[in-house]
């Protein structure tokens, strides 16, 4: 199927831009896991602009590997414009994403992020900017809004759409919700009515099933996973399958352990063991929240430093009582 432009997808399942999360590794990993299409971690235009090696490092793609889109953020068009240059020529990707969604203060106390939807004209601005400056698809992601209540998002995707976005993901929470409370399916069902291009949900997809729903309730084109996937890249294989009619297969703890350890193979070939170690611990836990008396291994976790020590640790938990919980 078409997502947008000419770049094809294999199903409505993507990965969203997580800071701090969707690495190389990662992104490898949910690929062969049936993710469609994986973003970036989100990557500041500025620091594209000022050389910074790992801002480019952040860009480097997989040869073979599914489509995977850089997202850039900044409050600029004219950087906004270079930086989406800068990332394109190092990533060879096929097309450029612009994060008007990110609720995080420090990233919003800059005036990027979600504080563009309260200035929708630097926003306009920064799209056609970017446009002009790119010869592939330009989509966006955005929030259903700034305040608490705030229900901005139909104007700011026309807006959007107007200023030649190609396609648009939008986050069913406000900047002031953050993370918490629930996101409401009925924004992106209103922005998906409200224009002609390519719709991403994105919000609570947390289970295969709730992912089916969402795309059932908003009429969205296709789905974004963020946190439902942290721990359980699973959750590609599982929405493949009940959107084919088929039950959610079930999973072992030894299924767990193994894709963790790839993840962990794949995390040391792209950035060296000491420093993939380090990164992967937070990873190592999520993978841990799936099973059950698991407590003493997740202290043990904490402290991993290289990749014998984790096969050492998955050695030890194979042999325990863990168990994994039950969904």
């Amino acid at each position: 199927m078409i997502f947008c432009g000419d770049i094809q997808v294999e199903s409505r399942f993507f990965l969203a831009p997580m800071a701090g999360v969707t690495d190389l590794a990662f992104r490898s990993v949910c690929a062969e896991m049936g993710a469609a299409l994986t973003y970036t971690e989100m990557v500041s235009a500025k620091a594209l602009t000022y050389n910074d090696a790992k801002s480019r490092g952040m860009l480097v793609l997989r040869e073979g590997d599914v489509v995977c889109i850089p997202q850039i953020f900044g409050s600029d068009p004219d950087v906004m414009a270079e930086g989406a240059r800068i990332a394109l020529e190092v990533s060879k990707a096929p097309a450029i994403d612009i994060n008007m969604g990110c609720p995080v203060s420090k990233i919003t106390g800059n005036g990027e992020g979600s504080a563009l939807m309260r200035d929708m004209h630097r926003a306009e601005n920064i799209i056609k900017a970017v446009k002009r400056a790119v010869h592939v698809p330009v989509t966006v992601k955005f929030r259903k809004g700034y305040e608490s209540g705030g229900f901005t998002c139909v104007e700011f995707a026309k807006m959007a759409e107007q200023a030649g976005a190609d396609a648009m993901c939008v986050h069913g929470r406000t900047k002031t919700q953050m993370y918490s409370g629930l996101s409401d399916p009925y924004a992106i069902e209103a922005v998906k009515k409200a224009v002609s291009v390519p719709v991403i949900a994105s919000g609570d997809a947390l289970s295969a099933e709730k992912c089916l729903h969402i795309l059932d309730v908003t009429g969205a084109d296709f789905i974004m996973i963020a946190r439902g996937a942290e721990g359980n890249p699973f959750i590609f294989e599982d929405c493949l399958a009940l959107a084919s009619g088929f039950r959610v297969e079930e999973r072992s703890v030894s299924d767990i352990l193994s894709v963790m350890l790839r993840h962990a193979r794949y995390a040391c070939r792209f950035k060296g063991e000491s420093k993939a170690m380090t990164e992967f611990r937070k990873h190592g836990l999520w993978y841990l929240n799936r099973l059950s008396g698991v407590k003493a291994f997740k202290v043990k976790m904490s402290g991993i430093s290289d990749y014998a020590g984790l096969e050492e640790l998955c050695l030890e938990i194979g042999a325990s009582n863990a168990r994994v919980k039950e969904a």
